[in-house]
């Protein structure tokens, strides 16, 4: 008898099996433009200089390896609810919000939908079409029935009006997941207007608003990407936000996240925090200590939080470049205004507009690899190659 006699195999995640075949690929000039990373100008992603210098002191001064329990570092989460929610925020004056370390932003996502589908039960969450393909699973895998507003249209352009005639139909008391800048696909963001328009929305129809939080800093800039995060949280009683580290600090493989509860005062809070810890628990006990004292440790020192401020600044400003650069590279071919809107689009990905068939191509015939969608993760770009990705997709497009 074999008891694994049935157990099929899966396909494996879409993004992470473009990795390993860019890595299997013997071409030279490959360029990997799916797994979701930074790069530098030599195709690196760095670890910060400032994460450098605070994991160096923790190795001379940390005292021990033991647990930091189910909500994970309480000095990382007090410091981490000042970055996302402003050192002056009225909730943490008033003790209404606060966060539990989880393993990174997946793990914070997991952790909402554990809370979700145990503590409101039969409520849906309504995800953006398109969103990050782990939205769809995580939830799943929680057993929350999951649901979709509109976002781009067929034209390849934000479709606010869509989304905002949607959001005015979910059932009252659902949840809406919303992406709080730089949006995972498309790089398509709300402006300040239209997150005035979604408080409204979300405070007519008493949705509870979960807002995916996982590029601060790479958008406009720290303070500016917070913008709705900060609005909702402080217009309503009750918000969730998943905060990511990996991006912003450079620790991807550290797994530094938070879930942050936004609750309607301080005794409900701590309802809501037992909840968490008996779910934390049971899904990954407590969470890895290196990372999230990493960030305690840069975001309490003045002198290594400004030269990570710097470094910070450097990234954005990189990909900016980048995303314009590329757009100037396809102007002798005609391409320019076709593709003009990854100059406007914010963060790390662009959704190009490029059909599978042209991905194809552009995968078997110039080792250039992007996600299925058209995902383009333009932080992976070199600036030395944008003549080169330019031309082929001029190739494809013709």
């Amino acid at each position: 008898m074999s008891h694994f006699a049935k157990v099929t195999r899966v396909p494996g995640d879409p993004i992470l099996g473009l990795l390993e075949a860019y890595r299997a690929d013997p071409n030279p000039a490959r360029l990997d433009l799916g797994v979701g990373v930074y790069k530098d100008v030599q195709g690196l992603t760095p670890i910060p200089r400032a994460v450098k210098l605070a994991e160096q002191r923790l190795v001379d001064t940390e005292t021990t390896k033991s647990y930091v329990g189910s909500h994970g570092d309480a000095l990382f989460a007090a410091r981490l609810c000042e970055l996302v929610l402003g050192v002056t925020s009225p909730l943490l004056a008033d003790s209404r919000a606060d966060a539990t370390q989880t393993p990174g932003g997946t793990g914070a996502l997991r952790l909402a939908a554990e809370f979700i589908a145990h503590c409101l039960p039969g409520k849906s969450i309504w995800l953006s079409d398109p969103t990050w393909p782990i939205h769809e699973t995580l939830f799943a895998a929680a057993g929350v029935p999951i649901k979709h507003y509109p976002y781009v249209g067929a034209d390849n352009r934000l479709d606010a009006d869509a989304m905002f005639a949607m959001l005015g139909k979910i059932p009252q008391g659902d949840v809406v997941l919303l992406h709080a800048c730089c949006h995972n696909p498309t790089g398509f963001d709300l402006d300040h207007d239209q997150w005035q328009r979604v408080l409204e929305i979300v405070r007519r129809r008493e949705l509870l608003p979960l807002l995916d939080f996982a590029y601060q800093g790479l958008g406009d800039g720290l303070e500016e990407d917070a913008y709705s995060v900060r609005l909702l949280a402080e217009r309503l009683p009750e918000v969730l936000i998943t905060s990511s580290c990996s991006k912003n600090f450079g620790l991807y493989r550290d797994r530094v996240g938070a879930l942050i509860v936004c609750a309607e005062n301080a005794d409900k809070l701590t309802d809501i925090r037992s909840q968490l810890a008996l779910f934390a628990r049971n899904l990954w006990s407590t969470p890895p200590a290196h990372g999230a004292e990493v960030v305690a440790t840069i975001l309490g020192d003045p002198e290594l939080k400004n030269l990570w401020l710097d470094e910070l600044d450097g990234m954005r400003g990189r990909i900016a470049d980048l995303r314009i650069g590329l757009v100037e590279a396809l102007r002798p071919h005609g391409l320019a205004e076709r593709f003009a809107h990854i100059a406007i689009q914010r963060g790390m990905f662009s959704y190009t507009g490029l059909q599978a068939e042209q991905v194809r191509i552009l995968r078997e015939e110039h080792s250039i690899y992007l996600v299925s969608s058209g995902r383009a993760n333009i932080a992976g770009l070199d600036g030395e190659r944008l003549d080169h990705l330019a031309a082929a997709i001029a190739r494809v497009c013709r």
